[in-house]
């Protein structure tokens, strides 16, 4: 292994951490699209996460504080899936999250709701699909999505 491209692939790790937080994965995948070796990016890996700079868990805890007002838990867990954070980090992060802050997907689901189409409450059965259908892309599990429909008197028309 080349000291000079060890050095140069440290480096480029730590300017890539310097401005956004990332997973081993990612860095993992910035340093190799850089055109390092497996081993000296391993290597670098190594190095930034003995210092602490990389840390999966510290992201997955972040990312779910962050982001979790206006996603639904799946949709948050694929995400970081996708990342590359461990599902076993991913449950603990968000078992934390739960504990600090409860986050409450029917509330964000009523949010939502009322922000995209105001005061209506009968929609005709293409207008109650869409809505339905961008509530789950967002993540959100049918029986929160059917849930805040009843408290918010949502039908659809059968017409």
């Amino acid at each position: 292994m080349d000291p000079d491209v060890l050095r140069k692939a440290k480096l480029r790790a730590l300017h890539l951490l310097e401005y956004m937080d990332r997973t081993e994965k990612g860095l993992r995948q910035k340093l190799e699209q850089s055109g390092y070796p497996t081993e000296v990016v391993d290597e670098a890996i190594r190095y930034v996460k003995s210092y602490g700079y990389i840390d999966d868990k510290r992201y997955a805890d972040n990312y779910l504080r962050t982001r979790s007002n206006g996603k639904g838990r799946r949709r948050l867990f694929q995400e970081l899936y996708q990342k590359g954070i461990p599902s076993a980090l991913v449950q603990e992060a968000w078992e934390e999250l739960c504990v600090e802050q409860e986050p409450d997907e029917k509330a964000s689901i009523g949010e939502m709701i009322e922000k995209k189409v105001g005061g209506q409450t009968v929609f005709s059965r293409r207008e109650y699909q869409r809505l339905t259908n961008y509530l789950a892309r967002r993540g959100f599990s049918w029986g929160d999505i059917s849930a805040v429909y009843q408290d918010m008197g949502i039908e659809m028309d059968i017409e």
